[in-house]
């Protein structure tokens, strides 16, 4: 008597496969020595100093404030805290910030 597996083999599969596709994307990126931010969708946030922050590669601002500005990228988040925060500019690609940069997190 053959049995059918149902329920969680198959998602602990299906998260298997998922996780393989991940991989072989990343081994092909770095085979051929491509750029992994334009490649892999990763965000690039540039910092200098402690008064300007340039962010690339960014989906969009989820919240915006003086202390804290929010922002989606393709894998996580992106929080930049401090003080007297402005956008300089933005556009679909990047953003310059301004202000007392005190932190930068990645949220997952």
């Amino acid at each position: 008597m053959k049995r059918k597996y149902k329920g969680s083999w198959q998602q602990t599969r299906q998260e298997r496969e998922e996780g393989q596709r991940t991989s072989r994307k990343e081994l092909m990126v770095e085979s051929l020595k491509l750029p992994k931010d334009s490649m892999l969708g990763a965000s690039i946030v540039t910092i200098t100093g402690n008064t300007d922050a340039f962010v690339e590669n960014y989906k969009g601002i989820i919240e915006y404030n003086s202390q804290m500005i929010l922002l989606q990228g393709k894998n996580c988040k992106i929080e930049i805290c401090g003080r007297r925060l402005a956008i300089d500019y933005y556009t679909n690609e990047d953003m310059r910030i301004s202000g007392w940069i005190e932190c930068v997190h990645y949220l997952t």
